[in-house]
C-alpha cells in the first residue's frame, strides 16, 4: 500500500478519472494522501489574444472546483493546479511532494503516440516512483 499517491487528472472525454479513483483508493494506506493534478497547458501568445479577458483565471476556477468534487470522495485527498506542460510537471511534482505512487489514466495508444509518445508514456519512462496505469 502507499502513503502518498498522485493522481494526473484531465478533463477530455476518453480520460479515465474515475477507474484511477477507484485504483487509488484501493491501493492507499487508511491515513495515505492522494492529490489530484491537473496541469494547465500554456495558451500560445498568437492565440491568447484571441480569448476572453479572464478567461484563465475563469477556466482555473473551474478546474479548482471540478478537482474539489473529485477529491470530495476520497479521504485526504486534495486538488492541485499547476501551469506548464503535462509529462514534466507532473514527474516535477512527484518529485518535489515525494510521491510513492503515480496512478496514471491512459488511453489505448495509436500510431501517433507510438511515435510521438504519450505523456503517460513520459511518465512511465521517467518517474522515481512506482506508476499505475489505468486504460
Amino acid at each position: 500500500m502507499y502513503r502518498n499517491l498522485l493522481i494526473p487528472v484531465s478533463f477530455e472525454e476518453d480520460h479515465k478519472t474515475d477507474q484511477a479513483l477507484r485504483v487509488a483508493a484501493a491501493l492507499t494506506e487508511t491515513e495515505g494522501k492522494v492529490t489530484l493534478l491537473h496541469v494547465m497547458e500554456q495558451i500560445p501568445g498568437y492565440a491568447a489574444s484571441y480569448l476572453p479577458d479572464g478567461y484563465r483565471e475563469d477556466a482555473r476556477k473551474s478546474v479548482e472546483q471540478a478537482l474539489r468534487d473529485l477529491a470530495g470522495d476520497l479521504p485526504h485527498a486534495e486538488g492541485v493546479v499547476v501551469e506548464g506542460r503535462a509529462g514534466s510537471e507532473i514527474l516535477g511534482w512527484a518529485a518535489e511532494h515525494a510521491a510513492d505512487c503515480i496512478v496514471i489514466p491512459s488511453h489505448r495508444p495509436g500510431s501517433q503516440n507510438n511515435l510521438l509518445g504519450s505523456t503517460a508514456a513520459q511518465v512511465v519512462r521517467h518517474a522515481a516512483c512506482s506508476v499505475h496505469v489505468v486504460r
